[in-house]
């Protein structure tokens, strides 16, 4: 955990008390983060994840009331988990998905039609499958990216997605009412999934953010995660996209 995130958690050290979260993704990097984050607020946290080994580390690690392995784009399955819960959830974080980078020199149609599918159908299928299990006013959190705001070679689907991702959540804001949906979009975030995608260009890539980034370091999943726990608990955030790059979008190129 970063210095700001603790400092931000022993700040209000119990207000998510009585509070249950759900966190799909929950195993490792900003969903494993939130989670450390709202149980060190006082909240009871239910993990999702695909890997049934780390998903235990994790909930051994936070201290989960409940852990459940599954793929979250499976809609059935994603129904079932929501249908079996034992009761009412005060939030829904989902960080599942990884960036798609497709040029379309080699450009995998039937690829690039599942990316949009399964992003865009999870999105919905969260709504949908929790909409009689989130108290009122509590909410759905969504985690994008702003990598797709600039055009460039093999960002083509991703930028369709990013583009698309607000509009969908302001819509499901106001369907969902009195829950609250809101959308995260992050830039790069040092976290294991970064590490597997850049492999031996991960330092290369944290040095040149550091020297770049108007706030002189790597975004990190502590970051992210206060962000997330901040809108659980400001009960006036609702269809908003809020970004968190460090600055990112700033830099020029």
């Amino acid at each position: 955990m970063n210095a700001s995130a603790s400092d931000h958690s022993a700040t209000h050290p119990s207000d998510m008390a009585g509070q249950t979260v759900v966190v799909i993704g929950g195993s490792a990097g900003m969903g494993r983060e939130t989670a450390r984050q709202v149980r060190a607020r006082g909240g009871d946290v239910i993990l999702v994840g695909r890997d049934p080994d780390r998903l235990r580390e994790a909930a051994a690690e936070v201290g989960a009331a409940g852990t459940a392995s599954f793929d979250a784009t499976d809609p059935d399955r994603l129904q079932e988990f929501f249908q079996d819960l034992p009761g009412p959830v005060d939030h829904v974080m989902s960080t599942a998905g990884t960036p798609t980078y497709m040029p379309l020199d080699g450009m995998d149609l039937a690829a690039a039609r599942r990316g949009f599918d399964e992003r865009m159908a999870l999105t919905l299928g969260i709504a949908l499958c929790s909409r009689d299990k989130v108290r009122p006013a509590g909410t759905l959190i969504y985690i994008g990216g702003t990598g797709g705001r600039r055009p460039g070679v093999g960002l083509s689907v991703m930028s369709a997605m990013t583009a698309a991702l607000p509009a969908l959540i302001a819509n499901l804001a106001l369907e969902m009412a009195p829950v609250r949906v809101n959308l995260i979009a992050a830039g790069f975030v040092d976290t294991p999934l970064s590490a597997s995608l850049l492999g031996d260009r991960l330092e290369a890539r944290r040095a040149e953010l550091r020297a770049t980034l108007p706030i002189g370091r790597v975004v990190g999943p502590g970051d992210v995660a206060s962000l997330a726990v901040h809108i659980m608990c400001n009960e006036a955030l609702t269809g908003g996209t809020y970004d968190i790059d460090g600055g990112q979008q700033l830099i020029p190129g």
